[in-house]
């Protein structure tokens, strides 16, 4: 199994299965700087893990990369945002900083009909839903009318989010595997297409 922490996440558990054929995806991942790390890229320090995140969730082979990083305090970049473009259409714009003056983990994901939004820091996620509105409407509810004068009605939703441990999770999760003999969660196939993906990313920086 790979290391990936984050998919044993609890706001990312309880809402990867929400997640369907994602059209657009934006990521935001920063931290204060520290000199632990520093070696390397900010893309394998920070931005792998929503690189894993997003191929897990997004069904379809990586069509294009193209990236830009700066290199602000380290001799290696420290400020990175990527965008990559799926075969089936979908697009991802991840933006990873280590020299922020604040903490932000945050991924957005923009379906047919649904906004899903996760905050992996603060363990908090939430689905916004639009569909046709009923022929009573409510007087509270919310309603859009949209080019084809369509009413949709629009739906909060805020799923169970159950405590965890993820790093407990994770090492759980591995340990079945062996038990059970299955695949583990983070198949070393995932984890190398990540990292495929990530030294992609780094590419490009050679190429600005």
């Amino acid at each position: 199994q790979v290391g990936q922490v984050e998919r044993f996440n609890p706001a990312f558990q309880a809402i990867k299965d929400k997640i369907h054929n994602p059209m657009f995806i934006e990521t935001h991942r920063l931290s204060e700087f520290n000199p632990r790390g520093t070696d390397v890229s900010v893309v394998l320090d920070l931005m792998i893990h929503d690189i894993d995140a997003i191929l897990s969730v997004v069904k379809s082979p990586v069509k294009t990369v193209s990236a830009s990083g700066v290199s602000v305090i380290s001799e290696t970049p420290d400020i990175a945002n990527a965008r990559i473009e799926f075969e089936n259409g979908c697009v991802a714009n991840l933006t990873a900083s280590r020299i922020s003056l604040k903490k932000m983990r945050k991924a957005r994901f923009f379906q047919r009909d649904a906004y899903i939004s996760v905050d992996f820091l603060e363990k908090k996620c939430e689905v916004v839903k639009m569909k046709n509105a009923p022929a009573e409407i409510d007087d509270f509810a919310m309603v859009l009318t949209n080019a084809e004068g369509i009413k949709k009605q629009i739906y909060f939703e805020n799923p169970k989010i159950e405590a965890n441990n993820a790093i407990l999770d994770e090492l759980e999760s591995f340990y079945e595997a062996i038990k059970a003999d299955r695949t583990p969660e983070v198949s070393l196939m995932q984890g190398t297409e990540a990292l495929r993906v990530a030294m992609l990313i780094i590419e490009n920086f050679k190429k600005i």
